[in-house]
């Protein structure tokens, strides 16, 4: 047996990969279920079931993966590796069009924006695998201590967030707000199967909308937006201006706008070097982000009584929470 250390590069490239063949088969939520057998994976994906068992025997060599009752669960640090996994799937994949066009990018921006554009799915998957850990904590400890009972979630996606937020507070109402109408049958369907259909109401629109139109808005304790924000700008700063204060305008007494968004180029060791690919990828895109500086001028600008800034686990990775 060697004495060479553990290669730490070597078994996070591994379990990306492997967890991004689950992602392509569709199986990737059979990972949260308690057991999971080959005939799940067979069926799920529609595979012989010779074949769905060798890709369990992969993911029970990686260690990723343990024996239990009669199939296998996933290993106790699965959680941890998927959250890692999740930045090399976001940085290689998700990013793919920067890397494989960059002289495109940098000699023609323009064109290149328009031509090469990343998929969507690939960004969505690999940033929920980053969140659960990176941004979903401190979120869900604000969101929770606040308790509202009407929260609005802009950019929502397929309102995660609100989901687990309805269902840790049973007295609160949710409004999604997404542009896809892809993201928001997904939103009424998870929330029914979540069973809090009831108190969850999914609106398609662009939030520009929201500024001629604020109604979703109206009555909310808490108005959330994650990496969404940054979508305005540069070309649309008077209308990320005029969203921040419509969305102050529009809260209840006391309510309070949490923004989770990036800084760019963080400097700290911690941050630095995912900072430089995100904030670096962002400027590709035609995009700008701001600094804690700017952020908190800018909730100044909008009548914000009060604004605050907390770093999230995510490199870069920044909560603003402004108080009207």
């Amino acid at each position: 047996m060697s004495s060479f250390p553990i290669e730490a590069a070597a078994d996070l490239a591994a379990t990306a990969a492997l967890l991004e063949m689950g992602e392509k088969l569709g199986v990737s939520h059979l990972f949260d279920a308690d057991i999971l057998t080959a005939e799940d994976i067979a069926a799920t994906a529609d595979l012989p079931t010779d074949a769905a068992q060798s890709f369990v025997d992969a993911l029970l060599a990686a260690a990723l993966i343990v024996p239990a009752g009669h199939g296998y669960t996933v290993a106790a640090d699965f959680p941890d590796r998927r959250h890692a996994a999740g930045y090399i799937s976001w940085a290689i994949n998700a990013n793919r069009p920067y890397i494989d066009h960059i002289d495109d990018y940098l000699r023609h921006p323009v064109l290149a924006r328009e031509k090469f554009l990343r998929n969507g799915r690939e960004v969505a998957v690999s940033s929920k695998w980053i969140g659960e850990q990176a941004f979903y904590p401190l979120i869900m400890s604000t969101i929770l201590g606040k308790a509202p009972a009407k929260m609005v979630d802009l950019g929502s996606g397929a309102a995660g967030l609100l989901i687990k937020v309805l269902t840790a507070l049973p007295a609160t109402n949710g409004v999604a707000v997404d542009i896809s109408s892809g993201a928001c049958a997904e939103a009424r369907a998870a929330a029914g199967r979540a069973g809090v259909a009831d108190r969850l109401t999914v609106v398609q629109s662009p939030i520009q909308a929201l500024v001629e139109d604020p109604a979703a808005l109206q009555g909310a304790d808490l108005i959330h937006a994650g990496f969404v924000f940054h979508d305005l700008l540069p070309e649309e700063e008077a209308t990320f201006d005029a969203l921040l204060a419509a969305c102050r305008d529009a809260l209840a007494p006391g309510g309070v706008v949490a923004i989770t968004d990036s800084v760019p180029y963080a400097d700290s060791e911690r941050e630095r070097r995912f900072s430089s690919v995100f904030t670096y990828t962002h400027i590709l895109m035609g995009r700008q982000l701001l600094t804690e500086e700017h952020w908190l001028a800018k909730f100044a600008a909008a009548g914000f009584s009060d604004a605050t800034c907390d770093a999230h686990r995510f490199p870069g990775g920044r909560l603003f929470v402004a108080t009207k």
